[in-house]
């Protein structure tokens, strides 16, 4: 992990808040959403930025590494492009699903709008491992992948965070990207204590770190990403910087964007937390015990495999006495060898690239399958208001069902500004009730649409002047083609008139 670039203090960039971001000083680094750039286009800003040698680092929300399905080609060479566009060091994702169903259920391709947990189970362990292998063979630069902040938990996890990140850094070697704001909200919302998450997962692969604020409300914390950071997700930061010195560590705001004065503030306070000694409630422990740990690990899968190759040794040398033990004529006995610890998968082997001899699919394909059929049903449950799952708790079930439906509104809100300006302080409220059972499909786009036209249908808005405002909206562009320029302005002068 020697080869983890040193990075700095950092702001995440946003178009909104482009000109503070230039304007800030001390500021070593960006981070750009991959899915709002255009390699061939990029930014006026982030040109100027990277002139003055300022590293921009593409982050990407939408791959889905934690989904049953296998990477989509295209967005990995989307997210390679951008990179190599930006000149960018590495690249980053996450931890996380964003979409369910389709071919692997035989059901209906749902889209989550926002970033969900995957179960920390070995099914879920072992399809990550295979997505990470693919998107790292097909970017042109590092990936870390990041833990996110969730708002329900799965019923029967197998492991900890901390171990599951471990295991993932073992098999993989990909690097991290750490939120210590996530730490803290998993903390509030499932009960997890940062300390053991730290404690747990291999710090010397962090590539850079988040800190983000968030507010909590009626015992739920909310990553909104919106608000100041806090004091207890700055004793995470310190705790982490008590057992490492991170790379980079990087400033997130996505909304409600305060003036540059308070941006700056901000930094200031995490490269004070930064350099601030450790304290008696973040003691410190030297690289050594890092190394000590790594080792440890290190040891203990290299026992592990020692183990495994004698006993494979051994079985083998059994299996050949038997067999030549048996009489030549007649049906030799057969027996599968066990699976591997965990999985559940019936398979003659416990490797990761076995095959089942009676279906032909390996155990990476059963496992597919198995954390589709999951995945999907929490999503269903989710954004279409099917039943909840068993074993989950259907109260943080309704609270993330919510606040993905907010989401939702808040983006169709800024893809198509025209519908609050339309509906007014109704857009709100009839967009929620829209979404209860209306998944997200086709895009925010596309959903504006819907939306637009489910209200029409409805005979909605009550007043005619903003219905016959969103009838020309909606008609604008529903068409099979953009209507001609002469047709746009013939009825922007009768909606005009009309509104008068």
């Amino acid at each position: 992990m020697n080869d983890i670039p040193e990075l700095g203090i950092g702001i995440g960039w946003r178009p909104e808040i482009a000109d503070a971001v230039e304007g800030l000083s001390g500021v070593d680094w960006v981070e750009a959403v991959a899915e709002n750039l255009c390699p061939g286009h990029l930014p006026d800003s982030l040109v100027r930025l990277r002139a003055r040698g300022v590293t921009v680092v593409p982050h990407g929300v939408s791959l889905g590494l934690g989904g049953a399905d296998r990477p989509d080609a295209q967005r990995l060479a989307d997210l390679a492009e951008r990179a190599e566009a930006l000149g960018s060091p590495l690249v980053t994702e996450h931890i996380a699903f964003v979409r369910a169903g389709g071919p692997l259920t035989a059901s209906p391709a749902l889209e989550a709008g926002h970033l969900l947990p995957v179960p920390r189970t070995r099914d879920a362990l072992r399809v990550l491992c295979e997505n990470v292998r693919i998107a790292q063979d097909a970017l042109p630069v590092p990936l870390a992948v990041e833990n996110i902040a969730a708002l329900i938990s799965w019923p029967g996890e197998e492991m900890s965070e901390g171990q599951f990140l471990a295991e993932l850094v073992e098999r993989t070697g990909v690097r991290l990207l750490i939120d210590v704001a996530n730490l803290h909200t998993n903390r509030v919302n499932r009960g997890e204590d940062p300390v053991r998450a730290l404690d747990e997962l291999p710090v010397e692969a962090i590539a850079y770190v988040h800190v983000a604020g968030g507010v909590e409300r009626d015992g739920v914390w909310h990553d909104t990403h919106a608000h100041p950071v806090t004091r207890p997700v700055l004793d995470v930061l310190a705790e982490l910087r008590s057992r490492v010195a991170p790379p980079g560590v990087l400033l997130e705001r996505d909304d409600d964007f305060p003036p540059a004065s308070e941006l700056a503030g901000e930094l200031t306070v995490i490269r004070e937390t930064l350099a601030t000694p450790a304290t008696a409630t973040a003691p410190a422990r030297p690289r050594a015990a890092v190394a000590s740990r790594t080792g440890t690990r290190t040891a203990t899968a290299t026992a592990t495999a020692t183990a495994t190759a004698t006993a494979t040794a051994t079985a083998t040398a059994t299996a050949t006495a038997e067999s030549a033990a048996r009489p030549a004529e007649g049906t030799p006995e057969t027996a599968g060898s066990p699976t591997g610890a965990g999985t559940g998968t019936g398979m003659e082997t416990g490797t990761e690239t076995g095959i089942d001899t009676a279906t032909g699919t390996t155990a990476t394909d059963a496992a597919r399958g198995r954390l589709a059929l999951r995945e999907a049903a929490l999503l269903s449950a989710l954004v279409a208001g099917t039943p909840v799952p068993e074993g989950f708790d259907s109260r943080r079930v309704r609270v993330q069902s919510r606040a993905l439906a907010a989401k939702r509104a808040d983006v169709v809100a800024k893809v198509a500004p025209e519908l609050p300006g339309i509906l007014g302080d109704g857009y709100r409220p009839a967009f929620l009730s829209y979404a209860v059972n209306r998944p997200l499909r086709g895009g925010y786009r596309r959903d504006a649409l819907g939306f637009a036209e489910h209200l029409l249908i409805e005979g909605r808005p009550e007043d005619p002047v903003a219905r016959r405002q969103l009838t020309f909206w909606w008609q604008e562009r529903a068409g099979s083609r953009p209507p001609r320029r002469a047709t746009r302005l013939v009825r922007r002068a009768r909606a005009a008139l009309i509104g008068r």
